[in-house]
């Protein structure tokens, strides 16, 4: 995988080995960076189910101000990091070992300019995390990628990528 723009573009990152985690393919990543690009300059960020943390990785070098990585499997954190250190680090990049759920239940109201959840499509994590964004919005805008196969709240617009989807569910202005 490659960081598509900003100050990372065409750094090479990896991906955890085995089917540990699902990367984000870049056609869907540059969607999720080309629906939230206005925000990214000075942004909080948070990437939940973070993986290599391709997204958050993305944000930052798109001129994000800050990301939060949550990741909950110690072999998948060591690829997130060792991603974050081929790049020369930023400052306010952050790494929590934590479940996604969990981290998003202590939020209080926007905490984040922009958060992004790409969590196993075969687990309910998604309609969790859309439930708790729900009852406290903890992030102005917050997209979550799952199978086309899933609906979530009619509240979230939803773009199709094949047999993957993005929702984005924003905090009215």
């Amino acid at each position: 995988m490659r960081i598509i723009a900003g100050r990372w573009k065409g750094r090479r990152i990896a991906a955890p080995p085995g089917d540990l985690v699902r990367p984000t393919g870049d056609r869907v990543r540059e969607a999720w960076m080309s629906i939230v690009h206005q925000l990214l300059p000075d942004a909080r960020v948070v990437d939940l189910c973070a993986g290599s943390g391709a997204l958050g990785l993305e944000c930052l070098s798109r001129g994000g101000a800050e990301c939060d990585f949550v990741e909950q499997s110690p072999r998948v954190l060591k690829v997130l990091e060792a991603n974050l250190a081929a790049l020369g680090g930023h400052p306010g990049a952050v790494v929590h070992r934590d479940e996604a759920v969990r981290f998003a239940s202590r939020l209080p109201a926007e905490a984040y300019d922009v958060a992004f959840a790409d969590p196993p499509y075969e687990s309910d994590t998604a309609q969790q995390l859309v439930a708790r964004w729900m009852a406290v919005p903890f992030a102005t805008v917050f997209g979550v990628e799952h199978s086309s196969a899933l609906t979530l709240p009619a509240i979230g617009e939803t773009r199709r990528y094949g047999t993957t989807s993005l929702t984005f569910f924003r905090v009215p202005s």
